[in-house]
């Protein structure tokens, strides 16, 4: 199957609420997929990443990490932007420990600045992040994910330009946040299609054959996103959504972030499936 369908954390349904026990639980409900979210910090020693990595291969699950929220490579503190680069590259310590292949994390603020400097600072930091995880012989997979707000750093050219500018880094899109952003716009089998053929067009095969979708329903307003929704209380097209990725036939992750979790994961993948 090109994608590989899965849940933003631990199932709600697991009654072993760890990490260990959420792998099994993907398993349970016939999913292939699991991030991790340490989005409040990476509280995980090598010892346990060990552990949740030899439970995923055992079960067949593709892994992948979010990094801590407290991420803003466009902080006007110096210190806070050494801060996130160090989240950043301890996350992808900790991944390659558990054999996850991408880390996910939102990339800046904007703070008023032009979208060319964000850019270039975020590119200046990535570029440090990634060679200092080269060093170690760290090869996980970097991806900014696109955001939710205006104020936030990451719509889909500014991520697909990351990507471009860095190696070793590839976007998130998460297609929720896009609709969010535009209010209300990308929405259609065409506006996904445009979506997925700008990245393509942009990064070829290596993103085409690889992709780390984030989908869910969502509420916003004219400042963007406001909160996730389950994807039938949403406006939220998923069945379009669907349909343009078997028509590019996209190889990866579509990772579900709705507030019942492997419900909407499961409604996604049997959409999908249902396509032929």
């Amino acid at each position: 199957m090109p994608l590989l369908f899965g849940t933003a954390g631990v199932p709600l349904s697991s009654t072993d609420r760890s990490s260990e026990g959420g792998v099994h639980r993907i398993r349970e409900l016939n999913l292939s997929a699991l991030e991790l979210e340490f989005v409040q910090g990476v509280r995980m020693g090598e010892e346990k990443a060990k552990k949740v990595g030899a439970a995923a291969k055992e079960e067949n699950i593709a892994l992948s990490c979010h990094a801590p929220y407290y991420i803003n490579l466009n902080s006007r503190d110096p210190e806070k932007i050494t801060a996130s680069r160090e989240r950043i590259i301890h996350t992808a310590r900790i991944s390659q420990i558990l054999g996850v292949r991408s880390v996910i994390f939102h990339p800046a603020f904007n703070h008023d600045d032009l979208s060319e400097v964000v850019l270039e600072r975020v590119v200046r930091e990535l570029t440090i992040v990634r060679e200092t995880l080269a060093a170690e012989g760290n090869d996980v997979l970097l991806r900014p994910e696109t955001t939710g707000k205006g104020t936030q750093f990451g719509d889909l050219s500014e991520t697909i330009r990351i990507a471009q500018e860095v190696p070793g880094v590839l976007p998130c899109i998460d297609f929720s946040h896009l609709h969010a952003r535009t209010n209300g716009r990308h929405n259609t089998y065409d506006e996904f299609c445009a979506i997925l053929d700008e990245t393509a067009q942009s990064l070829g095969d290596r993103w085409v054959k690889n992709v780390h979708f984030h989908i869910s329903g969502i509420e916003y307003g004219l400042k963007g996103e406001k909160r996730h929704l389950v994807l039938q209380e949403s406006d939220f097209r998923y069945e379009e959504l669907m349909k343009a990725c078997r028509t590019f036939g996209v190889e990866g992750l579509a990772i579900c972030e709705s507030p019942n979790l492997e419900e909407d994961a499961l409604l996604l993948q049997q959409t999908y499936l249902a396509l032929g």
